[in-house]
């Protein structure tokens, strides 16, 4: 077996042993690395956080999928972060100025989770939240209205289980720009979210992308960046 010479420390790289953090991600795409919780240990969770806190000082960082040890490892070692137990995240650092407007519409209280990991993840992106629960489409008056709220935002997330209609409807009410995510709510035929995301991939609205089933992370995500987007840049002298 060949054995490669060791490089040495890579720039851009901060090696824990068991991770490899991508620091130059902020500054690759203005965004920092999040910490993904599953399968990571409390004190792992703890060590990463504080590591990307300390590389990006002056921009928040955040852990999604924080088991209830791994939150509560967080508030010891890290009494100024902000821990959110329904959506499971961590936050450390402040926020960013922000910029655009994401609406997070959730179906149900039962999509709650779901749908505060959305709205955590689009304000540490750095976009404005306006949160909107239980408007799915068993009284379809509720989300008639709130209809102007939808219209004000500049990217919408729409988060629903069961059949998974609650984005078609939102899409055929306004023009503006919607994430669905499908979530794993629901009773058998459900089948853990897939009947949701069968649903809004066959959306008939325009204009409706759809994310992973319970990724409430990749909406925010790409929510934000279409809200960034979304307001005018300022533009230099020459």
């Amino acid at each position: 077996m060949t054995h490669l010479p060791d490089q040495g420390p890579q720039p851009g790289v901060h090696d824990l042993g068991y991770a490899r953090l991508d620091t130059d991600r902020l500054e690759r795409t203005g965004d920092a690395e999040v910490v993904y919780g599953a399968g990571k240990t409390p004190s792992q969770v703890v060590e990463l956080l504080r590591t990307l806190h300390a590389t990006h000082p002056g921009h928040a960082v955040l852990a999604t999928r924080l088991t209830d040890e791994a939150q509560a490892a967080v508030i010891a070692a890290l009494p100024e972060a902000v821990v959110d137990p329904v959506g499971r995240t961590a936050v450390l650092g402040e926020p960013p100025a922000q910029a655009g407007t994401v609406a997070v519409v959730a179906a149900g209280t039962s999509d709650a989770p779901v749908a505060a990991e959305a709205a955590t993840t689009a304000r540490v992106f750095g976009a404005g939240v306006d949160v909107i629960t239980d408007v799915g489409v068993a009284g379809l008056h509720r989300i008639l209205g709130v209809r102007e709220r939808l219209a004000e935002a500049d990217c919408l997330i729409v988060v629903a289980g069961m059949e998974g209609a609650l984005p078609s409807v939102v899409g055929g009410l306004v023009g503006v720009p919607l994430v669905a995510v499908p979530t794993s709510v629901g009773y058998g035929a459900s089948f853990g979210g897939l009947a949701a995301l069968l649903g809004m991939l066959n959306s008939c609205a325009p204009g409706v992308s759809v994310v992973n089933i319970d990724n409430g992370f990749g909406a925010g995500v790409f929510a934000a960046r279409v809200a960034r987007q979304s307001v005018p840049r300022e533009t230099k002298e020459v």
